[in-house]
């Protein structure tokens, strides 16, 4: 695969099975998005709340991704670039806010925990299993199968979490979680940086 030639190979997202599957997705996160975002306050849950928030971050990049479909490679990669940034503005809004939950008392309920949890890893494996099929393709299309892929580890890492609050009677393991998944989500924005900027470079060469 040579230098300068990745986009042309790379999958663009120009596939009406594609968009269908990917609507379907952007629909799954925005209802787990109201759903969880409520059961995490009620729960009292920063690992549920941070959850939540990426399932409302993804709602909106999955419809970014969807309206740019098609688009010129430099419209693509910009995308890709300001929701790579993007995340990593969330992983650390959940680093701050779960370090600031230290410090203020309080049990989640363990009960809630794990059954949102369950649910919401029953809509991520939907959505990963609607999209591997197209997981290799641009920085644009890459960015989203990697959201949908770390939604669900975040999903199992919530029910480890309620276990642990259930059995210690503690905060400690949701802030854990709340924690990983902070470092998960930046992980990730990292990823979909480096390729957004490798992208604009064969791009650049090309023109």
């Amino acid at each position: 695969m040579g230098a300068g030639h990745d986009h042309d190979i790379d999958f663009d997202g120009l596939s009406e099975d594609y968009k269908r599957r990917l609507k379907a997705v952007i629909a799954i996160n925005a209802v787990m998005f109201i759903v969880e975002m409520t059961a995490g306050q009620f729960a009292g849950s920063q690992a549920l709340q941070a959850d939540a928030l990426d399932f409302g971050g993804d709602t909106l990049t999955y419809a970014l991704s969807l309206a740019v479909i098609g688009s010129s490679v430099r419209v693509r990669w910009l995308t890709a670039l300001a929701k790579g940034i993007s995340l990593t503005l969330l992983g650390l809004w959940v680093l701050g806010s779960t370090l600031y939950r230290v410090f203020v008392t309080g049990v989640p309920d363990a009960e809630v925990m794990g059954i949102i949890g369950f649910l919401a890893l029953i809509a991520n494996v939907a959505s990963v299993v609607l999209l591997v099929a197209y997981k290799d393709g641009d920085a644009n299309i890459r960015s989203v199968w990697l959201c949908s892929r770390n939604d669900a580890i975040g999903n199992v890492a919530v029910m480890i979490a309620a276990l642990g609050v259930w059995g210690s009677a503690t905060g400690w393991p949701d802030l854990i979680v709340a924690a990983v998944m902070a470092g998960l989500f930046l992980s990730s924005s990292f990823q979909i940086i480096r390729q957004a900027l490798r992208e604009e470079a064969e791009d650049h060469h090309e023109h």
